[in-house]
């Protein structure tokens, strides 16, 4: 694949963009909206099931006000959301854009018309915090239903959910830049996805752990801010740790997210315009 405009440019300057980043987003929006069916249960079916086997299963065997959120079942609706989120985005810019890359030729059908590699990946990201979106919204919907919502900012979650949605996009696009083949997403599926899947946040409180395990889950997994931001829009509360208040956690996971997004965003972009330009 070849760059057909000022293939010696600078690749320290920002990503050119321009309003055929859409292009792309609603190409696979429409492919999407082709296997709605198959697309909407799995996301429908999860939180289901993972209500039922740890809210109510193993919810019934803890008892007491998990830090203040209430039952163990309204800890976890928040976190559960967090998950679709991570997994939506994540999983649609490694495996799905690698399967559009590299088996069906779908960036270089695209890139054939005026459209930029950078607006492609651009594209992608943004396809990629929308799916996470809707993903959310489907658990969201499933959350309400079952009477774990206490806060009215959860009208909020969408917006955190599109945000946190990109930034684990660009994680993954950083992935998919790097991978030789479609095998290569095991390991950072293992070795990233599911440690953030277990010390997130997202089924006990982070409080409980030692002080240099919170130190770490809070400056390198990025799902211990989505968790700790869902919950306050949810619950209306967000869980202090590391001997911070409430406030300043509130703080610090919102700049953090959003620096972290910024440059990764630009990074996925810079790193698959590497790749893909020979």
């Amino acid at each position: 694949m070849t760059e057909r405009s000022n293939p010696s440019s600078s690749t320290s300057r920002l990503p050119r963009l321009t309003y055929r980043v859409w292009t792309v987003w609603r190409r696979n929006f429409e492919v999407f909206m082709k296997t709605i069916y198959v697309n909407f249960l799995p996301a429908l079916l999860e939180p289901l099931l993972y209500l039922a086997a740890f809210g109510v299963g193993l919810g019934a065997l803890i008892t007491g006000n998990i830090s203040g959120y209430g039952s163990y079942i309204q800890f976890i609706g928040p976190g559960l959301i967090a998950i679709a989120v991570m997994y939506g985005s994540f999983f649609e810019c490694t495996y799905a854009s690698f399967v559009r890359m590299y088996f069906q030729k779908t960036f270089d059908a695209i890139i054939a018309t005026p459209v930029s590699v950078e607006e492609v990946i651009a594209g992608e990201l943004l396809w990629g915090a929308t799916r996470a979106t809707i993903n959310a919204t489907i658990v969201l919907s499933v959350v309400t239903a079952f009477g774990l919502v206490s806060s009215p900012l959860f009208l909020l979650v969408p917006v955190l959910t599109f945000f946190g949605g990109l930034l684990f996009a660009s994680l993954g696009m950083c992935f998919t830049a790097l991978a030789p083949n479609i095998d290569f997403f095991n390991f950072p599926a293992f070795l990233f996805i599911t440690p953030m899947f277990l010390l997130g946040g997202t089924f006990f409180p982070l409080s409980l752990l030692p002080g240099a395990v919170q130190t770490v889950a809070f400056a390198v997994l990025p799902l211990t801010h989505v968790v700790n931001l869902m919950r306050g829009l949810v619950l209306g509360r967000i869980e202090p740790f590391l001997g911070l208040s409430s406030e300043i956690m509130l703080v610090l996971s919102i700049v953090w997210i959003a620096v972290v997004t910024l440059m990764f965003f630009v990074l996925a972009i810079k790193m698959m315009k590497k790749r893909l330009i020979k």
